[in-house]
């Protein structure tokens, strides 16, 4: 897939991207529609975009999808991978940390991501091998830009979403981390997270999460700020892996090392 059409996708991505701002926005507070076990559930809004995003995509490209609410096939080639509203339960209660993740997944990598925050009128996207931007600004990359916060994002604690760190454990981790003069935050979004890396605003980010549509769009922007980025056994990330970790060298082997000695 060449540089060209890449960067038409990513045209195409911000397209869509564009209606699920407004459907996001006009839905604001929507009640849970559809429970999905473990305390998790989708509202309407949750549905209708993905169900929107899932015709844009699909019929403007010809890529299939694979979506956090109706599932799909992950083709070997290529395929879009969104989630819909990234931080379901903070977008019903008006908290503005929920997002829309839309990435383009090559040979189990992703190539070009748009997320989408509407309540804090953000929008980061990337392709491979360029810039982080965002809104209409290029970001310069991490290494480039002094980080003094120490804050990491550790996603949601509460959520079993994996057996590897449950979340008895995922509590031990915020109390050692702050051992180490880290700041942990939980902000109920790895997409939120992840941004918040690329941005500078975070320092690292862990996400917990096995879903690609969690974790791609979030992979990509900080790969392209310049981020160190692995799975959470500091192995390189694919589509298959288990969580996340992103952030400055020093604050990546930081994260990485207190996860090793909680296990």
């Amino acid at each position: 897939m060449g540089m060209d059409e890449i960067h038409e996708y990513l045209r195409i991505a911000e397209d869509a991207a564009d209606k699920a701002r407004r459907m996001f926005t006009e839905g604001l507070g929507a009640a849970p529609a559809l429970h999905k076990g473990g305390g998790d559930y989708a509202t309407e809004i949750d549905l209708q975009i993905e169900s929107m995003l899932r015709e844009q995509l699909a019929y403007t490209t010809g890529i299939s999808v694979l979506g956090e609410e109706e599932g799909g096939v992950l083709r070997s080639d290529a395929s879009w991978v969104v989630d819909p509203i990234d931080g379901t339960a903070n977008f019903a209660s008006g908290n503005p940390n929920c997002a829309v993740l839309i990435s383009l997944v090559v040979d189990n990598q992703p190539v070009l991501s748009v997320t989408d925050i509407p309540l804090l009128d953000m929008r980061l996207t990337a392709r491979e091998g360029s810039h982080v931007w965002l809104n209409d600004r290029q970001l310069p990359r991490l290494t480039d830009t002094p980080i003094v916060s120490n804050q990491v994002g550790v996603g949601a604690v509460g959520s079993d979403d994996t057996n590897r760190i449950p979340p008895d454990s995922r509590l031990r981790l915020v109390k050692e981390l702050e051992r180490t003069n880290m700041r942990p935050r939980i902000s109920g979004s790895v997409g939120i997270d992840l941004a918040f890396v690329a941005q500078g605003i975070y320092e690292a980010a862990v996400s917990f999460s096995p879903h690609p549509w969690d974790n791609a769009a979030g992979v990509l922007l900080t790969r392209c700020a310049g981020a160190v980025v692995t799975d959470i056994d500091g192995q390189p990330w694919t589509l298959d892996s288990i969580g996340v970790i992103a952030g400055s060298p020093g604050a990546h082997e930081r994260v990485l090392s207190t996860i090793k000695s909680i296990q």
